[in-house]
């Protein structure tokens, strides 16, 4: 077992100190408590006699020659043979003992108190699996999508000569309500809790509070529209906010993006080298922007107030690719006016085509908010009528994403049912015996979401056979790579009805994963080598999601599931998406997370990743755990702050249960489970559980678009915990010291 560095030893030491007999939340058990607080006691014992083995023990001197007699009642010599070795107490091997006796209890405390958190937080979760068999939690967001929302009303029920009375009006009236109780001190609004306020956020807020008729004079409004026009006013806003925004008049088009339909037929597959995402959002608002000219708003309605007076409409230039976007961009606006009609005819032909095509066997446009009400409005300016069977579908399946239950009203992105599904399993899972029936029901479940058509993803794989999972119910076009590792995953724990049918899926979905690898050796979410960077610098870029490059999380987690297959270093895929973590570790130590907030995610599962490959990456898995411990909180937790994409480095936030049990994973795969660093983050789990065996957790930790869209998932307070406190378990039952590879944990608690 090799030592840890001494600076890195420094750092654990002091970032590790010991919170002895933390208190527990009032809802634990005295034998809870008692168990933690035995537990501290024991590993501070043994922390300090370690310390002191080489200078106490080692120092002491040999015993001398044994005489041949008793003691002399007068000369006072002692017999070394009939008295023994006990004045020399303590010795180095009874000091060993008395070590290695308060680490056993250290251990077994700590595994009696996770014992006791994950029967609470079994019940919990198994209480929240739904009777077709799976786990779905409230995916939650920010403002804007309550705000679209409105502006959508707003597009399918014009205004009259006697103002805006859509259908819907009730429904708008509650929607605003929503958008204002989430409105921050300041004024403005935010795209995460405890985040500044947000310009584009602001001014779709503002837009959709002034057409549901709060008074623009009112206190929340005089406040939000100083915010807006402190952070630039309406000219900073994105450029999806400025399209919609103009196609009511609300901005001025010639200083919007241009999104011809003429994008379907570009030669070499141009659409395909965007994001899934994006292509689903930009065919049905090209659509939109030919066809849909300028739509009315209610009589004197504007957004000038907004304007800041000699602010310049025009397009930013981000870098010098973007100067030759524009000129491209101002072309395309010519040839929006004087191009041959018989092109634009056959664009618009086919781009309705390939919305309708994929619409099939999903939930909506790529299943996601922003493209399915596109598509509504795109089937509007196509001319379908109200009550034409893909517009009234369109709409239901939009309508779903709302939750209006008369106390409050949200919508959800999207919905995440396969992904909770297959984190629940696996949490379970992990922990050990879980629940049969609830296991088989879920995986039963799983197997029926197998996808078996092809997708977009066949445009650069077109001979590989369809298989995988998508995150929502039904999304046939766009399995992800991410989601099928998860199930791979959970679907190891369980045996379905029908075990010849799951090792079927099973061996189709490995076989996808592995064709699923992009040249550069990691995973992406949905496509290979969807890296085209010039895409980045065009006008309507700036949601930063253009592409869909590969990323350390998707690939450690890929990672993972395959070598839980019997997959090794041996194998090209896993050597090649080991080499690709370890080119992509950043100086500090950490890995990027593009799916989850946002260091300490990848970080977790990059290292995840290596320890399952079992790959000779000591040094790096090193400086992943050193990382982790250097920036716990002191209440032992973890927090990360969304705004460690926008400085493009860690900042610090409140701890959460979910980043929490991320960083506990990644250190317990490169250290001794009872390393302090360790113990203080379970302590912090154990004393955080609630009496019903739940966390809290009101912090958005998921990650849609970094600097754009963050997410709430509302079950990752529940599982990853649970997860978490699974693998603590394990590791203290299974006598973790000797699974240590690279010291962290013995060095952490010398």
């Amino acid at each position: 077992m090799s030592d840890l560095s001494s600076d890195a030893a420094r750092e654990l030491s002091k970032l590790g100190a010991a919170k002895g007999g933390q208190a527990r939340a009032s809802a634990l058990s005295p034998e809870q408590r008692s168990a933690i607080a035995r537990q501290a006691v024991a590993a501070r014992w043994a922390k300090a006699a370690k310390q002191k083995v080489d200078d106490e023990i080692l120092a002491q001197p040999d015993p001398p020659a044994a005489t041949a007699g008793p003691v002399a009642a007068a000369g006072g010599h002692q017999n070394w043979t009939t008295m023994g070795t006990s004045i020399f107490e303590p010795s180095r091997r009874s000091q060993f003992k008395k070590i290695a006796a308060a680490d056993a209890a250290a251990r077994a405390a700590m595994a009696e108190a996770c014992t006791r958190a994950l029967a609470l937080s079994t019940q919990a979760l198994a209480g929240l699996q739904k009777p077709d068999g799976f786990w779905v939690g409230d995916l939650l967001a920010d403002t804007t999508l309550e705000s679209d929302y409105i502006l959508l009303q707003l597009w399918l029920y014009p205004p009259d000569e006697h103002g805006w009375h859509p259908p819907t009006l009730a429904r708008v009236k509650r929607a605003a309500q929503a958008i204002l109780q989430r409105q921050r001190p300041q004024g403005g609004f935010n795209i995460y809790p405890e985040g500044d306020a947000d310009i584009s956020a602001s001014v779709k807020g503002y837009t959709a509070l002034k057409l549901a008729g709060v008074n623009p004079e009112s206190e929340s409004m005089l406040r939000l529209r100083r915010t807006i026009l402190a952070m630039g006013g309406l000219q900073a806003v994105n450029s999806y906010v400025k399209i919609n925004l103009s196609l009511f008049g609300l901005y001025p088009r010639q200083h919007v993006p241009t999104i011809p339909p003429e994008l379907v037929l570009l030669p070499g597959g141009v659409l395909y080298e965007m994001s899934s995402w994006t292509r689903a959002i930009v065919v049905p608002l090209s659509i939109v922007q030919s066809l849909g000219g300028t739509r009315p708003v209610p009589h004197g309605f504007d957004l000038d107030d907004l304007v800041v007076p000699g602010k310049s409409f025009r397009l930013p230039r981000r870098d010098r690719y973007s100067l030759i976007f524009q000129q491209i961009d101002r072309g395309l606006k010519l040839w929006e006016r004087r191009g041959p009609e018989t092109l634009r005819r056959e664009a618009l032909r086919r781009a309705e085509k390939w919305l309708i095509d994929h619409t099939r066997y999903s939930d909506g446009l790529g299943a996601i908010y922003p493209s399915m009400m596109y598509a509504i409005m795109a089937l509007e300016c196509l001319g379908y009528p109200p009550d034409h069977p893909d517009r009234i579908q369109a709409i239901a399946q939009f309508d779903n994403l709302l939750t209006d239950n008369g106390a409050e009203l949200f919508f959800q992105p999207c919905f995440s049912p396969v992904w909770d599904t297959a984190y629940a399993m696996f949490a379970l899972g992990e922990m050990g015996n879980p629940p049969e029936e609830s296991m088989r029901a879920a995986a039963d479940w799983l197997l029926k979401k197998e996808i078996r058509h092809k997708g977009d993803w066949s445009v650069k794989r077109p001979d590989l056979e369809p298989s995988g999972w998508a995150f929502e119910f039904e999304n046939e076009h766009y399995p992800d790579i991410d989601d099928t590792a998860q199930v791979l995953l959970a679907l190891a724990h369980a045996n379905a009805s029908d075990e010849e049918l799951q090792e079927r899926v099973e061996r189709r979905a490995v076989n996808w994963l592995v064709n699923m690898q992009s040249k550069d050796g990691g995973w992406a979410a949905f496509d290979v080598d969807n890296d085209w960077q010039l895409l980045n610098a065009v006008p309507f870029a700036d949601h930063n999601a253009m592409l869909d490059p590969t990323c350390p999380d998707i690939t450690g987690r890929v990672l993972e599931a395959l070598c839980r297959r019997g997959f090794t270093l041996a194998d090209e895929t896993v050597a090649r998406g080991v080499q690709y973590l370890l080119e992509s570790q950043e100086r500090n130590g950490s890995w990027y997370g593009r799916w989850g907030v946002n260091y300490i995610y990848g970080t977790f599962l990059a290292l995840r990743g290596l320890r399952a490959a079992q790959a000779p990456a000591t040094d790096a898995m090193r400086r992943g755990a050193k990382w982790l411990v250097s920036v716990q909180n002191p209440d032992g937790g973890w927090g990360e702050s969304c705004d460690s994409y926008r400085e493009d480095s860690f900042v610090a936030a409140p701890s959460t249960p979910s980043q929490t049990a991320w960083a506990l994973l990644g250190l317990m795969t490169a250290c001794d489970t009872n390393a302090e660093p360790i113990r203080r983050g379970l302590n912090y789990l154990l004393a955080t559980q609630r009496a019903d065996g739940t966390w809290t957790e009101e912090l958005a930790t998921g990650t849609g678009f970094p600097n754009v869209f963050y997410l709430r998932y509302s079950l990752y307070r529940q599982y990853f915990p649970h997860l978490a406190l699974a693998m603590a378990r394990r590791s203290l039952g299974l006598h973790a010291e000797s699974e240590t590879p690279l010291g962290i944990g013995a060095t952490a608690g010398a």
